[in-house]
């Protein structure tokens, strides 16, 4: 068994593992690249049964719904059998209506905890774990009586750290080789750790409780974590929390009925624009008509902003511009610090600083603090260590001892 990074190696995103034995191929995740908008922008990898059909490529992997890991999936041929979960597949089926991405699986295999698929010659077995994307895997990778184990991208201080502890409580044994993320290596934040998403909740209520005006919270609708966060925040705080229905309809395609819905008390439901147009391009009025009742209207919106929390999202801008009477009091991000930075987000730090409105930063990574890094890799206490969604590659060997860096489009036998 053998395996080549094709990106991945240096840079955190545009994940694309290919792992080849007796002629026969799987590839972990194919992302789409932070720096890439558009994945008809960026050339295929060279892996054969990318741009057509191949046989000898066996399935794709999916670990979980996050664009840097599924990205490219959309230009694979439509008889490519994709590997994921089942959840994974239906957030992402959700999202396709309000944020096209193109990804209609026909051949899939669902992933569930810790039950072996095989595709001869390969075994592969994957592993929930704790990340800010919901139906997330890490996998385990079997064949020539060697074991890979790729860690995917996960987190040991979210909602479900325990299935992290579990996982390296109950690591499988004798693996050659550790595929291992690396995102928060190198922060300054990542030596003592992160704050949980129940440490968040506080902070939330103390801001909200200080805000006079409705307070907006800019949050991904697929970080399914926090939005139980500000669930919890605003029954404390006393405020009603307006989600918008794009993340309406993610909630409901987790299928997990414990996580916020449209029918919880203090939810409402708003109609931005944009998901207006869409819904009435695609004639999904089904998306919209069992929400009647839940539906939250501009002019409740002024009326009610004192007592309200409004998930947001910077193209949201010019509705809440046109809402009459509206007082705004605060906006609290809670997305990675460095959005901030992108001067695609330009405009919305020009619009806070017009309607002076506050910003506060309310946030916890999605990614492994290095004490978690470290206990993941003393349970492969002997495997060899491979960076990969890491911009701080060289310093693992510093780290965790017995690393392996690669270069993009390097291929690596697992022999040991």
């Amino acid at each position: 068994m053998r395996l080549c990074i094709h990106r991945g190696t240096r840079e955190i995103g545009g994940t694309c593992v290919e792992i080849e034995s007796q002629g026969k191929r799987i590839v972990l995740d194919v992302g789409l690249p932070f720096d890439v908008a558009d994945p008809d922008a960026m050339l295929l990898h060279p892996v054969p049964g990318f741009d057509k059909p191949d046989p000898s490529l066996l399935g794709v992997v999916i670990s979980h719904p996050h664009q840097d890991h599924y990205g490219l999936a959309c230009r694979l041929p439509k008889e490519t059998t994709f590997l994921v979960g089942e959840a994974a597949q239906s957030i992402l089926k959700a999202a396709d209506l309000f944020t096209p991405v193109g990804l209609k699986f026909q051949n899939v295999i669902h992933l569930v905890d810790r039950q072996a698929i095989h595709l001869d010659p390969f075994t592969i077995t994957p592993y929930l774990v704790d990340h800010s994307a919901y139906d997330s895997y890490a996998v385990l990778v079997e064949a020539d009586g060697k074991r890979l184990f790729y860690s995917g991208d996960f987190r040991a201080h979210g909602r479900k750290a325990a299935l992290v502890e579990r996982l390296i409580a109950e690591m499988p044994k004798d693996v050659n080789m550790l595929l291992m993320e690396g995102t928060a290596l190198g922060r300054t934040s990542t030596d003592r750790g992160f704050p949980t998403e129940d440490d968040l909740v506080p902070h939330f209520v103390e801001l909200f409780e200080q805000t006079k005006g409705l307070a907006l919270v800019w949050a991904s609708g697929q970080n399914i974590d926090r939005l139980v966060t500000l669930y919890k925040a605003c029954r404390r705080a006393k405020r009603q929390l307006i989600l918008d229905i794009y993340t309406t309809h993610v909630l409901r395609a987790t299928g997990n009925e414990n996580i916020p819905q449209a029918n919880w008390r203090d939810i409402r439901i708003f109609l931005p624009q944009s998901q207006r147009y869409r819904i009435i391009r695609d004639q999904a009025f089904e998306l919209v008509n069992p929400l009647k009742p839940y539906r939250i209207y501009p002019e409740d919106i002024a009326a009610e902003a004192d007592r309200s929390v409004m998930l947001f999202r910077p193209s949201m801008m010019r509705d809440l511009d046109a809402i009459k009477g509206l007082s705004i009091g605060r906006m609290i991000v809670s997305v990675w610090e460095g959005y901030l930075k992108d001067e695609r987000n330009q405009a919305l730090l020009e619009w806070l600083d017009r309607r002076s409105v506050p910003l506060n930063h309310c946030h916890t990574s999605g990614h492994a603090a290095k004490q978690n890094l470290v206990a993941l890799r003393k349970a492969c206490r002997d495997a060899v260590v491979v960076p990969i969604h890491s911009e701080a590659s060289d310093q693992y060997e510093e780290h965790f001892g017995n690393a392996h860096p690669l270069e993009d489009g390097q291929w690596l036998g697992i022999c040991q």
